[in-house]
C-alpha cells in the first residue's frame, strides 16, 4: 500500500530540544504511532548516527517497532545512515568519499582546546568534524567564542592547503577548488564535504525508501533553519508533492513554489512535537 505521506525530520529543534538535545517522550510515542499506521519516517540531520541511534532509534526500538515501521536514519548531512528495525539498529552506511581530512579533525580539536569555556568535540562523528556548544553556558556567550573559533579555523585549515568556504568567504586550494566547508549553527560548527547537506540528505533518504516499499504520495520536511529547507527544494525538484514545516522562532521563507507553514505560537521541539500530532490526528481511524 502507497503511504498517503512521508516524513523527512531534522532532528536538532524539530525533534530533540536545542537547549537540553533529549527528546520527549510524548514525542517519541507519536512517532511510534504513525509508524504503526504505516507513514515512514526519515531523519535527515547533521548529527552522528550515535545519537540518533540513543535519543531517537534506540528508545522506539525499544518501544516495540511494528513489523511495518519504515524509520531511517540518514546522518552527517549525508555522509551516514541506518534503518531501524524490531530487532535492533542497523550498522551504519558511510561515504567514505566525504570523510574530512584528518588534518582536519587534528586541527578542529587542537583549536577546541583553547574553547573549552564554550564547546566541545562531538567525538560520534565518522564522516564530518565537529565541535558543539556546551549546553551549559549562555547562548550569547556561545556565539561570541563560536565566531572566533571558526576564524580561527579558516585560517588553520588554509594554511595546511585546504580548499575551504565559511558564509560567503571562499579559499581555494592550489587547484582553485573548495571541496570542504566550515558551516556554523545554533549549537555547533561542522567542518564537511561542500557537496554534502540536507539535499544530498533527501536524496539518501528517498534511496532507503525505495528499497523496503513504496515511495509516499506527499512529503512533509520539518526543521527549525534556512538550510533544512534544501530538503524540500529537493524533493520538490525530484517532482514530488512536499510542504516545508518551518519550526523556527524566525518568520518563515515565503519565496518557495511549494508549501510552506509554521506552527503558530510554537517553536522548535514543540512545534515539531505539535505537528506530528495534528498528522496523526489527521490520519483515517
Amino acid at each position: 500500500m502507497t503511504p498517503p505521506l512521508g516524513l523527512l525530520l531534522d532532528v536538532d529543534g524539530p525533534v530533540a530540544a536545542p537547549a537540553t538535545r533529549t527528546v520527549a517522550p510524548a514525542l517519541l510515542a507519536d512517532l511510534a504511532a504513525l509508524l504503526d499506521a504505516g507513514i515512514p519516517v526519515v531523519l535527515n540531520t547533521g548529527r552522528s548516527i550515535d545519537f540518533v541511534r540513543e535519543h531517537v532509534l534506540g528508545p522506539l526500538v525499544a518501544g516495540g517497532l511494528p513489523d511495518r515501521a519504515r524509520l531511517h536514519a540518514v546522518c552527517e548531512k549525508g555522509g551516514a545512515w541506518t534503518t531501524a528495525r524490531p530487532t535492533g539498529v542497523d550498522d551504519a552506511g558511510l561515504d567514505l568519499s566525504l570523510r574530512v581530512p584528518e588534518a582536519c579533525s587534528s586541527l578542529l580539536a587542537e583549536l577546541a582546546g583553547s574553547y573549552r569555556d564554550a564547546l566541545f568535540v562531538d567525538g560520534t562523528k565518522q564522516v564530518m568534524a565537529t565541535v558543539e556548544a556546551r549546553s551549559d553556558v549562555p547562548p550569547a556567550h556561545y556565539r561570541e567564542r563560536q565566531r572566533a573559533f571558526d576564524a580561527e579555523l579558516l585560517a588553520g585549515l588554509t594554511a595546511a592547503g585546504l580548499g575551504v568556504q565559511l558564509g560567503e568567504e571562499r579559499v581555494p586550494d592550489d587547484a582553485g577548488r573548495t571541496p570542504w566547508r566550515i558551516d556554523p549553527s545554533v549549537i555547533a560548527t561542522d567542518v564537511e564535504a561542500s557537496v554534502s547537506g540536507k539535499a544530498l540528505g533527501a536524496r539518501r533518504a528517498l534511496e532507503l525508501l525505495a528499497d523496503d516499499g513504496p515511495l509516499p504520495t506527499a512529503w512533509h520536511t520539518v526543521g527549525d533553519s534556512r538550510s533544512d529547507y534544501a530538503m524540500a527544494d529537493q524533493l520538490h525538484e525530484l517532482g514530488h508533492a512536499v510542504t516545508h514545516v518551518d519550526v523556527a522562532p524566525l518568520p518563515p521563507l515565503r519565496d518557495r513554489p511549494y508549501p510552506v507553514v509554521t506552527v503558530p505560537g510554537l517553536a522548535d521541539a514543540d512545534a515539531g512535537a505539535a505537528h506530528l500530532r495534528s498528522v496523526l490526528a489527521g490520519l483515517p481511524r
